[in-house]
């Protein structure tokens, strides 16, 4: 009886205080649920925002623009990563505007083949990728391509020369003066011997002496090709040029002071020819003034300050010939001319004669440098007049090397 009284026992039902409490407790469970999935969501967003950024975004970023064709960031650094495969990291810093100028250079064959209805087929990409083991992704069939363009536009320019031209057949060498030119050329007429003057006076005999035959175009310099198409054969000239640079110069030094610790002080000119700095040694020698002289005659880069070099210790001016004269000089002596075949001056005088001249065929040597000449004027053409920008500014270099650092 107890228990059937127990089971008939009525339940408990909440109060509607309960109820409403249960409710509320219920529904701040949700909104904190909700919250933080919003703040979760809210750090995911951040971080992935930062995230595309900084290691997505900047890929997708045109860098390079060349008419109507543009190139992104991705393309620039598997490029930059093509090219510098096997190069040290840290020269890889230098490396930016060379890879940029690539890409448009590559770009400008493109569309300059293009437009002369030169083309490389996919089968042709394909079986040189093959045969030097390439990656095949773009950036390699792009590099291919290219590179067979320009043997094709090579074979167009050589197409378009001529069997013969005019041309002359020169033998050519530059000294430092005129005063030695007259020298040499006396020797030349005496002897008739051209080359074996050369070792002794030219300031560049590795690449002057007997040029064989040479149409106007391809002559060492317009001076030189003005007068061989004049001269006639068997004649000799000589030829001024301000402007030509050779392997020798000559040293006026005078040493000021010395120290133990810090060496010599000293002041020099460097000067275009023997002859000049004889001249110059004379006028020194006249108590004319250092100063004055170098700023108007000396071709170091010193003269602004009047050939003032201040301490100087051995191998610190990188000549010997320079070294072994100002490191035994007497004190506020100037020595006589100190010749030095390790700088650069310029001024001197071209000794030209001609042997033969008239119509001639090209040699395959000429047809080369032609090709090469007009190949290379074709695509500076090109260039100048093309629409070319070049978004890439420091930190957009930096972030590019750095990626090829990490490998991406």
């Amino acid at each position: 009886m107890a228990k059937k009284q127990k089971e008939n026992k009525p339940k408990q039902v909440p109060t509607k205080r309960q109820l409403s409490k249960w409710q509320r407790q219920a529904r701040m469970r949700h909104i904190l649920i909700i919250a933080v999935a919003i703040f979760l969501a809210g750090i995911l967003g951040y971080v992935g925002y930062g995230y595309y950024n900084s290691e997505i975004k900047p890929f997708h970023e045109i860098v390079i623009e060349v008419n109507d064709t543009s190139f992104n960031m991705d393309y620039y650094v598997k490029t930059f990563d093509a090219y510098t495969k096997d190069m040290e990291p840290t020269r890889l810093y230098y490396m930016p505007d060379i890879i940029t100028n690539q890409i448009v250079q590559d770009e400008l064959i493109r569309q300059g083949a293009d437009s002369l209805g030169i083309e490389v087929t996919d089968k042709a990409i394909d079986k040189e990728i093959e045969e030097n083991k390439l990656p095949k992704d773009r950036i390699y069939r792009d590099i291919v391509a290219v590179g067979l363009l320009g043997e094709k536009l090579q074979e167009y320019f050589d197409s378009e020369l001529p069997d013969t031209m005019e041309q002359a057949n020169i033998q050519v060498m530059l000294v430092e003066s005129q005063e030695v030119a007259d020298a040499v050329m006396a020797k030349i007429e005496s002897s008739g011997n051209f080359t074996a003057l050369l070792d002794e006076f030219s300031c560049n005999p590795q690449i002057e002496g007997d040029l064989g035959w040479l149409p106007r175009e391809l002559m060492p310099n317009s001076l030189i090709g003005e007068v061989a198409f004049s001269l006639e054969p068997g004649e000799i000239s000589k030829i001024y040029d301000q402007s030509a640079t050779k392997n020798i110069g000559y040293w006026l030094i005078e040493v000021t002071d010395t120290g133990e610790e810090k060496g010599i002080k000293a002041r020099a000119m460097l000067l275009g020819s023997e002859q000049e700095a004889l001249e110059i040694k004379s006028k020194l020698d006249k108590d004319e003034d250092f100063a004055v002289l170098a700023k108007e005659y000396s071709q170091h880069g010193s003269k602004d300050d009047g050939g003032e070099l201040g301490w100087l210790k051995q191998e610190d001016m990188n000549s010997e010939a320079f070294d072994e004269i100002a490191f035994n000089l007497s004190l506020n002596r100037v020595s006589e001319p100190v010749k030095d075949e390790a700088v650069q001056t310029k001024g001197g005088c071209w000794i030209a004669k001609v042997l033969q001249k008239g119509e001639h065929k090209l040699s395959e040597e000429v047809k080369e440098r032609f090709t090469s000449n007009n190949f290379t004027q074709w695509l500076q053409e090109q260039r100048e007049n093309s629409t070319i920008t070049n978004y890439l500014d420091e930190e957009k270099r930096a972030w590019a090397v750095d990626r090829v650092l990490k490998g991406s």
